[in-house]
């Protein structure tokens, strides 16, 4: 994968120093940035097919809406991530691709939220106890 980055990136500044990068190279190098394994690639990734977006043919948009999914996905901002895929799916309903990461996205918002309630429940848990325990002692 080092190597198709490497390439890509390579592609895409020698077109930015020219002053004008093409549809498919910006879209080739945020694709491996989205596949990165550093949150700042995946960020810089995400910039990148957002502004893919905006004029991009309905195959460009399509690609960009599931990797955006993926980007998102991998840096946990599930929210998001679950709006692209919504997106993607507007456009393509049977897209297997999208139906898989709209559950797996879903999942992981599911079972974080439960976590995050967990966390919740024991932090107050564990304040009614100091509290209780505070009383006790000024009783005494």
């Amino acid at each position: 994968m080092k190597i198709t980055r490497q390439k890509f990136e390579q592609i895409y500044n020698a077109e930015l120093a020219r002053g004008k990068v093409t549809s498919r190279a910006q879209f080739q190098y945020a694709w491996c940035l989205t596949r990165s394994r550093y949150p700042n690639d995946i960020k810089k990734g995400t910039v990148l097919l957002e502004q893919q977006l905006q004029g991009g043919s309905q195959q460009i948009q399509r690609d960009c809406l599931f990797y955006l999914g993926v980007g998102y996905y991998r840096l946990k901002d599930y929210s998001r991530a679950l709006k692209y895929v919504r997106g993607l799916l507007q456009i393509e309903p049977t897209n297997r691709q999208g139906l898989e990461l709209e559950k797996l996205i879903k999942s992981k918002m599911q079972k974080e939220g439960i976590m995050g309630m967990a966390i919740v429940g024991g932090a107050v848990l564990g304040l009614a106890g100091l509290v209780t325990a505070g009383i006790a002692l000024s009783k005494k």
